[in-house]
This record gives C-alpha cells, structure tokens and sequence, in this order.
C-alpha cells in the first residue's frame, strides 16, 4: 500500500488539499483490483488532532482521518497552501513536516504550502515552484532556495507546485511517478480534468 497524507491546518486553502485527495482517491478508485496490494494508492487528511475540524480559509470545515501521532507511514506527503503565517511559525507542524521529510518517500507542496518547507529548510539549494504572486516572496524571504516559474518541479523526494490547479497536475505528475502513467491518465480522464503532463 503507497499511504499518501495530505496535511491540513487552519487557514488552508480548500483546493490546496482537496485537489490532491480528490486525485489519489480517484486513482486508487481507478486501480481496478488488478494492482498489486503493495502498489495500491491510499490517501488520508491529517491534522495536529483528529478530533476537532480545521477551519479551513472561506470559513470551510474540514475533518481529518488521523491526528499527527497516529496515521499510518506515509510514502507521500503533501503540504498545502493558504494563509500560511501562523502555521510557518507552529513548532507542532514544523516538528511534523520535518519528521515526513525523513520518512516519506515523496514530500510535496502545492501553492504557498513551499513556505512551509522553506521554514523548515527543506528547500536550501533546490529549485522549487509557487504561486506566481508569491515568488518574489519566497525569493526575498529564502535566498538559498531557486524559486523557478513552473506549473510543478521535481527534485526528487522534494515536489513543489503553483497554484490551486498545478496542485491537481501535480498530483497527476505524482500517480505517474508511483504507479504508472496510464493510471494518471485514466484518472485525469475520469475527473475530466486536462492535465498538464509538462512542468512548463
């Protein structure tokens, strides 16, 4: 099973989030049985608690599956953004992002989520991609991180991505990279979503 987390925290941009669930949760959907049970694609909304709803940005109430100290080890990771200022600077969410970037295979951000990791300086040296009216931000606020004008870039076990839809394309770029293209191009099909394949 490939568990695929999506982080959530008050203040987040809706889409951020549920763009890529609604991608992963499509594909496993799509997976038809015939997958491998170890290649199958799992996906979860965590929180600091699972208990209590994050209030999402727009007033938007969303649930998480798990609270940090209980979901299962994740392969992929995924850090959305929104309005970011008070989660950059929450030791519970930095210690969490930090504890996913040692464990997972794949630790992906959509939007200005890329601060998140900046915070952490997971991004020192990396090219890494955010929303266009961000970029100079990111530039000024962490001068040792290659901020690039790009739907999504991949350097590996760092993901990041633009905005709102270059989440959903990257999660796209993401169930192709685990189980195949064919499988993202069937879930893009079935979402009737065009995907944007190229990171330019």
């Amino acid at each position: 099973m490939i568990e695929v987390g999506v982080l959530l925290f008050d203040g987040v941009e809706p889409l951020d989030a549920i763009g890529p669930f609604e991608v992963f949760s499509v594909a496993s959907r799509m997976q038809s049985g015939n997958t491998p049970s170890e290649q199958r694609l799992s996906v979860s909304l965590i929180a600091k608690e699972n208990t209590v709803a994050v209030e999402a940005r727009y007033g938007v109430q969303l649930h998480p599956h798990f609270g940090f100290g209980e979901h299962p080890l994740l392969q992929v990771a995924i850090i959305p953004g929104g309005i970011v200022e008070e989660a950059r600077h929450c030791p519970r969410l930095r210690l969490w992002i930090c504890k996913a970037a040692n464990s997972a295979e794949i630790l992906a951000s959509v939007c200005n989520g890329a601060f998140l990791l900046a915070e952490a300086g997971l991004l020192d040296g990396r090219q890494a991609s955010t929303h266009w009216q961000d970029a100079a931000k990111l530039r000024a606020s962490f001068p040792k991180v290659d901020v690039v004008n790009e739907v999504w870039c991949d350097e590996g076990e760092i993901v990041t991505s633009a905005g709102i839809s270059a989440g959903i394309d990257m999660s796209l770029h993401l169930v192709a990279r685990l189980s195949g293209t064919d499988l993202a191009r069937r879930t893009a099909h079935q979402m009737a979503y065009e995907w944007r394949e190229s990171r330019r």
